[in-house]
């Protein structure tokens, strides 16, 4: 027992050489037994120990590089699909064909048909759900500040960034027309000019005015000729709210929650559409109290006391008067005197994603409540455009 637990320790090292290698090498015949070998593993120790590590299997992590890299390769290059399937690690086409389709929900050629199509959006909100279609946009608002998970995952990768709060600038116009898109996206109402501006320069517009991300990210998908993969992604979303919602439920119990948003030295119960899906309507988590809307309320220390909440997740405004009174806050007896601040639940929500409302936002969103709540990490690679994968052949 002691040499076991000795392998244990000194197995995660090799593990974290063992998934660079995986990465660098995806594009080779790899098997589960080469993978043993050079870890120093039996083939059935290593594939419990990669699970374990990194709540992944070997298997899935390779799947999901090898189609990620196709799924570029099919954007970006006019390779034929023979010689994609070999540049991606897959020595039969017919094989890769299938095994793409099975994990993005479409064909490797209707893939490459839908991703040449040039779109663009104003809307941080429109990005995230043409990521989850797969959809590089050519033009979008990338920002460090106000969309940062974007920006620092695909700055590289968007070629033109818009203004995100001033939609119809003359600066924005000209950036569109450089991005040359055949669609815009809008999610908040367009002026007549602009429609005009679009028209004269031949790009179709589509503006989608539906109020829950599902709606919008089918009626994107309508627009984008992309209906299978939206709803690859919603069936793989439900699968992972089945699953999380057990797990949540184990480490929580019947707790109730409230989450809260400090402004200055005001306290708010809050609640946005992105808050109410997730928390109370996916996960069916007990909200403090009765109300099943979107809120902002006033609310004093002496309120919350009373409300006495078993789990409390914080959003602090990012300026310095707000997060010197939330130091403050937590020296005070009244605030000590709250169950979640004793049982140490009490949780501190970015901004990002959740003052967003996408369905990738949303997806974050449900992650970040499974680590926060459990401790299990379900996604530990930043793989935001490249769907699920699930058990299947090297």
């Amino acid at each position: 027992m002691k040499t076991e637990s000795r392998t244990d320790t000194t197995t995660q090292i090799s593990l974290k050489d063992i998934r660079d290698y995986i990465a660098k090498n995806h594009h080779q015949p790899l098997t589960i037994e080469h993978l043993a070998l050079i870890s120093g593993l039996s083939s059935s120790y290593f594939g419990e120990a990669f699970k374990k590590a990194f709540d992944q299997s070997a298997t899935d992590y390779l799947t999901a590089l090898r189609i990620g890299h196709a799924k570029q390769l099919l954007r970006d290059t006019d390779l034929l699909l023979r010689e994609i399937a070999r540049k991606v690690g897959y020595s039969d086409e017919f094989y890769f064909s299938r095994k793409f389709k099975k994990e993005v929900g479409i064909t490797p050629s209707a893939y490459s048909k839908m991703a040449r199509k040039r779109i663009s959006t104003f809307s941080v909100s429109t990005t995230g759900n043409l990521l989850a279609l797969g959809i590089l946009p050519v033009a979008a608002p990338l920002d460090a500040k106000w969309s940062p998970y974007y920006y620092n995952h695909y700055h590289e990768k968007i070629p033109v960034y818009v203004n995100i709060f001033d939609a119809e600038s003359e600066d924005n116009f000209k950036k569109l027309a450089s991005a040359k898109p055949d669609i815009h996206i809008f999610q908040e109402e367009p002026s007549l000019s602009m429609l005009d501006w679009l028209q004269t320069i031949g790009i179709e517009n589509v503006y989608i005015q539906a109020k829950d991300w599902r709606t919008q990210l089918r009626e994107i998908a309508i627009a984008v000729k992309k209906q299978s993969v939206g709803e690859h992604f919603i069936q793989s979303y439900e699968q992972k709210v089945l699953e999380a919602k057990q797990e949540i439920k184990r480490a929580t119990k019947e707790d109730s929650f409230a989450v809260l948003r400090l402004c200055g030295d005001q306290l708010f119960l809050y609640c946005n559409k992105g808050i109410q899906d997730v928390l109370f309507t996916d996960l069916q988590l007990r909200p403090i109290n009765a109300q099943q809307q979107t809120y902002n309320e006033h609310i004093t220390l002496d309120q919350l006391v009373n409300l006495n909440p078993d789990r409390l997740l914080f959003i602090i405004c990012p300026d310095s008067p707000t997060r010197h009174y939330w130091l403050t806050l937590q020296y005070l007896d009244r605030w000590k005197e709250l169950r979640a601040v004793k049982n140490g639940h009490v949780y501190v929500l970015p901004s990002n994603p959740w003052f967003e409302y996408s369905a990738i936002a949303i997806n974050r969103m449900l992650d970040e409540m499974l680590l926060m709540l459990t401790g299990k990490n379900p996604n530990p690679f930043p793989v935001p455009v490249h769907g699920n994968v699930s058990d299947g052949d090297l």
